[in-house]
């Protein structure tokens, strides 16, 4: 296949079964369809390093990842993906798309639901699409929806999932298009949940200090604070370099978040964080941000769910939408307009995760 030449194809509902098949295969790439014994229809993208399994229909979730037989994913009560119309209903991936018009938890005058309307999204169109550029070979998954409110909003969302013939990560996509008259509200993060590892260490191009990692002082409604865990809030405000280290995994249960701030570009003009594992490899995500300007911090151990969303990329922060209009946060997109997200997450392995870091750290001086 020449470099720029792009061949795509669809996919029905019924294309899926219970049994695992190759759809496609270009190069070293390798992509497999199935429904999970829930009734989820997934897609596998696999090269020599792994996989990424992608939930097509339901809002293009990333479910899974695993590189060099390491799984990236959130722990959770979700061994499998469940049919639902909200994100808590199957709450176990590693990645979703939160927004598209709310984002975040709702406060007391909010009316979406929690992280919006994107996440379990009945998806209107699949596919499978594989080419050649620049970079090399790739893989992707793809879609689409046209969301449309009478009076209300109507835009279009054309994720992607890309899988490149080498190394051990992959990209997460988002586009939207507002296809209304009028500009429409734009709230979106890509919520990445990487799997807990105790003793791990956030590496950041930032230091840890209250001005740069601000932890949350206002709790949600969905979380039943106790004074020890107010006095742990107000602790971590104060000294925000307690939680570099994933040593005391009781500290996150309930959940603690934290902003990240005034983050550094890496020469290649995106902002890098990794989650260095005691085994010497790491977790690792990317993106531009100027695109999305907000990062958020989330972990919580309870023992149902373990998760080290370390750096979630976003346009505005999780606090919903009545909060974060009045902050400013909640772009417009104007009639006709396009925005687009990528995140890039992946694996780096003990060769490759100590140079990383020190570059990450040494961008933060």
């Amino acid at each position: 296949m020449d470099v720029g030449e792009t061949v795509e194809f669809a996919l029905r509902r019924e294309s899926f079964g219970e049994k695992e098949r190759e759809a496609a295969r270009h190069g070293a790439l390798r992509a497999s369809i199935f429904r999970f014994d829930t009734g989820v229809e997934a897609i596998r993208l696999a090269n020599a390093r792994g996989h990424v399994i992608t939930l097509p229909f339901m809002g293009q979730m990333v479910w899974s990842a695993a590189f060099d037989g390491v799984e990236l994913a959130m722990q959770s009560m979700f061994p499998t993906p469940r049919p639902a119309k909200i994100i808590v209903e199957t709450y176990g991936c590693l990645a979703y798309h939160s927004g598209l018009l709310r984002n975040g938890v709702p406060g007391a005058s909010d009316t979406h639901a929690l992280h919006g309307e994107s996440p379990c999204a009945d998806m209107d169109e699949t596919g499978i699409a594989c080419g050649t550029d620049a970079r090399g070979p790739w893989m992707a998954v793809t879609g689409a929806r046209d969301y449309a409110i009478g009076f209300g909003a109507h835009y279009r969302a054309t994720p992607r999932v890309v899988l490149r013939a080498e190394g051990a990560e992959c990209e997460i996509v988002m586009e939207v298009e507002n296809l209304s008259a009028a500009p429409m509200d734009l709230m979106y993060m890509c919520h990445v949940n990487f799997a807990f590892a105790e003793g791990a260490r956030i590496v950041q191009p930032a230091p840890f200090t209250p001005q740069h990692v601000v932890a949350r002082t206002a709790i949600p409604g969905h979380v039943v604070p106790t004074a020890e865990y107010r006095e742990l809030i107000q602790e971590l405000a104060a000294n925000p370099a307690r939680m570099r280290v994933l040593n005391e995994p009781e500290r996150y249960d309930p959940e603690q978040v934290f902003y990240i701030k005034g983050l550094k570009r890496a020469p290649d003009g995106l902002v890098h964080f990794m989650l260095l594992r005691r085994e010497g490899d790491a977790f690792a995500i990317a993106w531009d941000p100027e695109a999305m300007p907000h990062t958020i911090r989330w972990i919580l151990d309870n023992g149902d769910q373990r998760v080290a969303a370390f750096a979630m990329p976003a346009t505005c922060e999780p606090e919903g939408y009545t909060a974060e209009k009045r902050k400013g946060n909640v772009r417009l997109l104007s009639s006709g307009a396009k925005a687009r997200f990528v995140t890039r997450i992946g694996y780096l392995d003990k060769a490759s995760a100590p140079s990383a870091a020190r570059n990450i750290e040494g961008s933060a001086k």
